[in-house]
């Protein structure tokens, strides 16, 4: 596996230095990249403080001083201004041709592509706000520009924030985003859910909270160590007549798996929505 010392090689420019790339760039770091070749671009002059004082990168108030020779560029914009972003720095993208990932919900390659100028190698990606944690799980979609290297290091990036997930068909990306990058928002629903009805069958707020967290955390080990599918794990704690069955019974009576399907659908028809308002 190419390590992500050799991937940075050339710098990467970050264009905006908010939490989700602030969280790529500690990953960066921590995996052995040299901090000088990490440059960041942040309009607002005390998170560009911070994040020199943090990581010692460089940064930049303007986004063209950041990208000026730099082979890898990672948009961290949000999708309403992504298009007056990438028309300003489109004659540096057709000079330069650097590799291109975006991590903007809703935005297409397509989009980046008329933005800066058609051509280029985009990378499409969706992380999760648990990337904040290193903690994150990354669907990535790759234009037809984009040749094995170019794949290898937008792994290496992204994959400084947790797992990465491969998706062909760009069509599928609103699926992502409904499905993980929207996904944390579930569980912490469902964690309300759960503390509420402890809290009124009788425990007190902390019991229920830790309860409820610890319960969540043990889970999702289980789900990602133990190397069983979802449905095997549930039927071993889901004893005949018991007391996992008569809740598992009621979640499925009141419609769990349709709610959660329709759900899921909703937050995918949204992403579409959304690249269109963006267009």
């Amino acid at each position: 596996m190419t390590s992500t010392r050799s991937t940075l090689a050339h710098p990467i420019a970050f264009i905006g230095g908010g939490n989700m790339a602030r969280s790529l760039i500690g990953g960066l770091i921590k995996r052995g990249a040299e901090p000088s070749r990490i440059r960041v671009a942040e309009p607002v002059e005390a998170v560009r403080a911070a994040l020199a004082a943090e990581f010692g990168v460089q940064v930049f108030a303007e986004p063209r001083e950041a990208t000026h020779g730099a082979e890898t560029w990672l948009f961290a914009v949000k999708p309403q201004v992504m298009r007056q972003v990438c028309e300003s720095l489109s004659a540096m993208a057709q000079a330069q041709r650097p590799l291109v990932i975006s991590i903007a919900a809703g935005i297409t390659q397509a989009q980046m592509q008329r933005w800066l100028g058609g051509g280029l190698a985009v990378v499409r990606s969706m992380p999760n706000t648990p990337a904040l944690l290193g903690a994150g799980v990354t669907g990535l979609c790759a234009s037809r520009e984009v040749d094995a290297d170019g794949r290898t290091r937008a792994d290496s990036v992204l994959a400084s924030a947790g797992p990465t997930v491969w998706i062909e068909d760009e069509a599928r990306m609103d699926a992502v985003t409904g499905v993980s990058g929207s996904g944390p928002a579930y569980v912490f629903l469902l964690a309300e859910a759960m503390e509420r009805a402890a809290r009124e069958e009788g425990l007190s707020a902390d019991a229920a909270a830790t309860l409820v967290r610890q319960t969540l955390l043990g889970a999702a080990r289980m789900l990602t160590e133990a190397g069983e599918a979802p449905d095997e794990l549930r039927r071993r704690v889901t004893s005949p007549n018991g007391t996992t069955q008569a809740a598992i019974e009621t979640f499925q009576a009141g419609g769990l798996e349709a709610l959660v399907a329709r759900a899921i659908h909703a937050a995918t028809v949204r992403g579409g929505e959304l690249s269109a308002a963006n267009d």
